[in-house]
């Protein structure tokens, strides 16, 4: 892959004159916020945003990286903490193509690749409809689906991808081409958990389920002396709950972006967030050993609608922040495991860090048929520093590394592609477990000279 200087000014011009979009370099107006991401510690500066408003958009971009052998970089959503949305050459940005269309009778939604969860989100539930999506609004279906789609919704109606019926795809080739079970079943097979390593998505027909717009929202609060006892029972409970039941827990301070008292600003908290994908009569029965057991702080529990609880991580989980992520999945809370976490979550070391489980099984480890190999993980753990003061890196990266090589002993196989950070090259095999060797096979065939190559890559052999 060439540099981004191979671009030259006949080639911009003509990149223009030829897209419906803009095209933006660093003096336009509208460069700065394109090329903005969600994790602000990434500050890459590309030659050229092309910012796409459709499937011709797309091809004339690709075909431009080709030619002309630059970098090559597509922003969904931009909220992938290692960054992979830039690069230092042209970035497709797929920021115009949010358009999204519902067909309430066949429970189907067709979503373009620009469009994120909340987008999603207000438009299915006008019809009483969802699906899987992530944990906040402003993450991109294209970046959450392609890498699996973990979310409340997972348990019961499997990841982001379990629940696509089709995707629309610009090869390396500059071909757009669809892919389903019955059209290019491998390049689908593909897509769903290989990240962006097969092509540009550009739009995506999504199943949808009977949901809401009301649900039972769950939180609860626990004090710090109560984290052991409460995760085990954590592991009790979410190992015998139906598959209705989504429930994260995270360890956290205190702050008043939780709706908390000041009293608990500041102060080690274990919180449970969780709903009921299904009538709240029996949301209610099914989380009440959860609700019964030791002495929460606070039980927040109330109903809701699907859209506001979707809605409401946003503001810890908003632009602005510096982010660095370490994660790894587990098959069990072992003694272990808790009281490695137990020595460091005393150190949180800024208000907006947490780190949060994400329990699996349910209908994630029923399904099949895609690249996602960590159907049989019991839940994923990440630790999350968050902070906005760029003198403090340094410490927050040495406790989020720290914190993951201590709990490295307890950790089974794999980490979810998604929350893999800028510096873990090294685990893309892990991330990929065993359907590596039949990615690499189809990178072969579909992008054999790793035009998309910025991403969790898998590199071809050709």
């Amino acid at each position: 892959m060439g540099t981004a200087s191979q671009l030259d000014d006949a080639t911009v011009e003509s990149l223009r004159e030829r897209l419906h979009g803009a095209v933006l370099q660093p003096d336009d107006d509208g460069y700065d916020e394109a090329r903005s991401v969600w994790n602000a510690m990434i500050d890459t500066k590309p030659a050229v945003v092309a910012r796409c408003t459709g499937a011709a958009d797309v091809m004339t971009a690709v075909d431009v990286a080709r030619e002309h052998d630059v970098p090559l970089a597509v922003k969904g959503g931009g909220h992938n903490v290692a960054g992979t949305a830039l690069c230092e050459g042209l970035v497709i940005d797929l920021a115009p193509m949010d358009w999204i269309r519902v067909d309430p009778a066949a429970r189907t939604a067709r979503v373009g690749a620009g469009a994120t969860w909340g987008d999603v989100d207000h438009e299915t539930q006008a019809f009483g409809l969802a699906t899987t999506g992530g944990i906040v609004t402003s993450t991109g279906v294209a970046g959450l689906t392609l890498g699996g789609g973990l979310g409340y919704l997972a348990r019961k109606f499997g990841l982001a991808h379990d629940n696509l019926r089709s995707v629309d795809v610009v090869t390396a080739a500059g071909e757009l081409v669809h892919a389903s079970a019955d059209e290019r079943p491998d390049l689908f097979w593909a897509m769903r958990g290989g990240g962006g390593n097969f092509g540009v998505a550009t739009a995506f027909e999504f199943d949808l389920h009977e949901l809401g717009p009301e649900i039972l929202s769950v939180r609860l609060l626990y004090p710090y002396e109560a984290v052991p006892e409460t995760l085990q029972f954590y592991e009790e409970f979410m190992s015998d709950a139906p598959n209705e039941v989504g429930c994260y827990a995270a360890i956290l301070r205190g702050s008043p972006e939780y709706g908390l008292p000041e009293p608990l600003h500041g102060e080690t908290l274990l919180a449970f967030r969780g709903l009921y994908a299904g009538d709240v009569a029996e949301a209610r029965a099914a989380f009440q050993p959860l609700r019964d057991f030791g002495d929460p702080i606070a039980d927040l529990t109330e109903t809701m609608p699907y859209t506001v609880y979707q809605a409401q991580a946003d503001e810890l989980y908003c632009e602005g922040h510096r982010n660095y992520w370490k994660s790894n999945f587990y098959d069990e809370i072992s003694e272990g495991f808790v009281e490695t976490l137990m020595n460091h979550v005393e150190s949180i070391p800024s208000p907006y860090s947490s780190m949060f489980f994400e329990w699996m099984e349910g209908a994630i480890a029923e399904a099949d048929a895609t690249a996602f190999p960590h159907r049989d993980r019991t839940f994923s753990f990440t630790v999350a520093p968050k902070w906005t003061d760029s003198e403090r890196d340094e410490e927050h990266l040495t406790w989020a590394r720290e914190f993951h090589e201590a709990l490295k002993p307890y950790a089974a196989d794999g980490v979810y592609v998604n929350y893999m950070d800028d510096d873990e090259d090294d685990r893309v095999r892990a991330a990929y477990g065993d359907t590596y060797d039949r990615l690499v096979e189809l990178k072969d065939e579909w992008d054999p000279d790793n035009l998309f190559s910025t991403n969790q890559n898998v590199e071809p052999t050709v």
